[in-house]
């Protein structure tokens, strides 16, 4: 499960041709929404063969060996629960996705780094309830000034985010190409519009 295929996937338009399959958790649900939780079609296959996943659905493409013949899964279900990490790891994919990837002082998207709301240099230090993410502009705009001195105001107060509440952040940012099959367990548990 190489983190840079699931990135270079959804970037690519001609990516489906590498037949990734969906993983869903054993209560058929997507083990992340973003990155999605996808295997190359090897992966998938080898998991299947050691009885580790069903397969709910299949792409139209066959694989062969010398003896076995098998359709390229486009959608696997662990067999085993794995139970999802309540503590969220503080990084900086996290942090912009918890700040919905927009400058917290203008509202950009553009030039994303982050920013300590209390410079470093005046005692701020690293940790969700202090950074922010920032546009380029605004980032050097406020330098090691305090927010009052800068002229900025935040959109929100920074603070850690829940693990359930970056999964639910991460559906708003689907992939741009999604397989027909995978669209039935991607969002079935999203609230209709009436």
């Amino acid at each position: 499960m190489d983190g840079d295929f699931r990135t270079e996937f959804t970037r690519q338009p001609g990516a489906l041709k590498q037949f990734p399959a969906l993983v869903l958790n054993a209560d058929y649900r997507p083990l992340s929404y973003y990155p999605l939780s996808l295997w190359p079609w090897q992966e998938a296959v080898k998991a299947a063969w050691l009885d580790r996943v069903d397969i709910v659905a299949e792409y139209d493409h066959v694989v062969r060996s010398p003896s076995t013949e098998i359709r390229v899964p486009s959608v696997v279900v662990l067999k085993d629960y794995v139970k999802p990490r309540k503590r969220v790891a503080f990084t900086r994919f996290n942090l912009f996705l918890r700040d919905e990837f927009r400058c917290q002082y203008c509202g950009s998207k553009g030039e994303l780094t982050f920013d300590h709301v209390v410079p470093r240099a005046a005692g701020g230090v690293t940790s969700w309830q202090n950074v922010v993410a920032a546009c380029s502009p605004c980032n050097l705009r406020k330098g090691s000034k305090s927010l009052r001195q800068s002229g900025l105001s935040l959109r929100k107060p920074p603070r850690m985010p829940g693990a359930e509440e970056l999964r639910n952040l991460g559906r708003k940012f689907p992939p741009n190409h999604l397989h027909d099959s995978w669209m039935d367990f991607l969002y079935w548990d999203a609230e209709l519009e009436a």
